[in-house]
């Protein structure tokens, strides 16, 4: 479980112009938490205090402390949106959550064993084809990150979600969906100079035995 903690204001004003004046006057994102059995309500947070938190990649997959005025709230990010040219946060959703509350988030995948793996060793090269996982899992049991051991993958090897031991409590999306929908995780292969010179010498040893 994550400790960040965010403090906010109570906004009253709201509409384009009035999150236009809080952006470039007083440096604080316009935004919004919802959910659980108390009403919307509009905050805003420094623009700061959010590019900070932003640098942890737990950021996005924990459980978050708002502090707004003195009220604390458990809450999960769930929408944050940036300038496409500037480097400015526009908006930011934030969802209440109690200890129970079953969420779908995307969680990061920290690779463990890349360059030691069995398929390396033999001269091949990892590809990972997901780098994060959407997950279904209770508040109180989300993970910052999820491990994958490529230990004993192979070359030419293939890993896909079901192969990944998920914490208690943790079930995948993409599985709940059915097996056809276990995707590719991370592969071994041998790189394309080699596949190249191999082709080179087997269209050789072909021309030699005609």
């Amino acid at each position: 479980m994550s400790d960040i903690k965010l403090n906010a204001n109570v906004r009253s004003d709201e509409g384009k112009g009035a999150s236009r004046r809080l952006r470039r006057l007083e440096g604080r994102v316009p935004g919004i938490i919802y959910g659980g059995k108390a009403e919307p309500q509009s905050v805003s947070v420094l623009q700061k205090d959010l590019f900070k938190a932003l640098e942890n990649e737990a950021f996005f997959s924990s459980v978050l402390t708002l502090d707004i005025d003195g009220k604390e709230d458990k809450v999960i990010l769930r929408d944050l949106q940036r300038h496409p040219a500037k480097q400015q946060l526009l908006h930011v959703d934030f969802q209440r959550v109690s200890a129970n509350t079953k969420v779908h988030v995307k969680v990061p995948l920290h690779f463990l064993n890349e360059d030691s793996c069995k398929g390396v060793k033999a001269g091949g090269i990892v590809s990972h084809t997901l780098t994060e996982l959407e997950i279904s899992a209770p508040a109180s049991k989300l993970p910052e990150f999820i491990e994958v051991d490529l230990a004993n993958l192979d070359m030419d090897g293939v890993l896909h979600i079901s192969d990944i031991k998920l914490p208690a409590g943790v079930e995948s999306v993409d599985l709940s969906h059915g097996t056809d929908h276990d995707l590719v995780v991370a592969s071994v292969h041998k790189p394309r100079g080699a596949i190249e010179a191999e082709a080179e010498g087997e269209a050789a040893e072909g021309e030699g035995e005609e």
